[in-house]
């Protein structure tokens, strides 16, 4: 064993005396309770129990609510007070939507310009040059732009399609 690791040894040695082989006496301490309250013992406990961490339980939770001060400095959470803030906060659940269709925004193009872009596709034009007739024509877009690209007539094709 090298020098360092006995000296570390005997001073660890003379900090912390041996114990003594004394029995403990023992003592039976009994208390009559005159209110036993639900807690959630800590902070932590509590924010495992409301599913959140115990960062967003301090922030958000632990000012609307009364906490028990323990002497020795813990704070305790009251079961009833969760309840009573879940109590106050529960919303309804949201009814889904009864919109028919596909998600997102309305086609707001004209049947017209639907029926002509499936017109000359069906003639035998590429999808660039049906894009380049309708911008030389100036027939705007769905959502008002001025310009049309292959990839536009592409997806005009495919939502009429479906």
């Amino acid at each position: 064993m090298s020098r360092r690791r006995v000296k570390r040894r005997t001073s660890k040695a003379h900090r912390q005396p041996p114990a003594l082989d004394v029995a403990p006496t023992t003592q039976v301490v009994v208390r009559e309770a005159t209110c036993v309250e639900r807690l959630a013992y800590t902070r932590t406990q509590a924010a495992e129990a409301l599913g959140v961490s115990r960062s967003t339980f301090n922030r958000r939770v632990l000012p609307l609510i009364e906490t028990i001060a323990m002497p020795w400095g813990t704070r305790l959470v009251p079961v009833d007070e969760l309840e009573r803030l879940l109590a106050e906060r529960r919303q309804a659940a949201r009814t889904p939507s009864m919109r028919s269709g596909r998600p997102g925004r309305p086609a707001a193009l004209p049947v017209a310009v639907v029926a002509r872009i499936h017109a000359e596709h069906g003639g035998g034009n590429s999808l660039g040059a049906i894009a380049r007739e309708l911008t030389v024509d100036q027939v705007p877009t769905a959502h008002g732009g001025a310009r049309w690209w292959p990839s536009t007539v592409r997806a005009v094709l495919n939502r009429s399609a479906t």
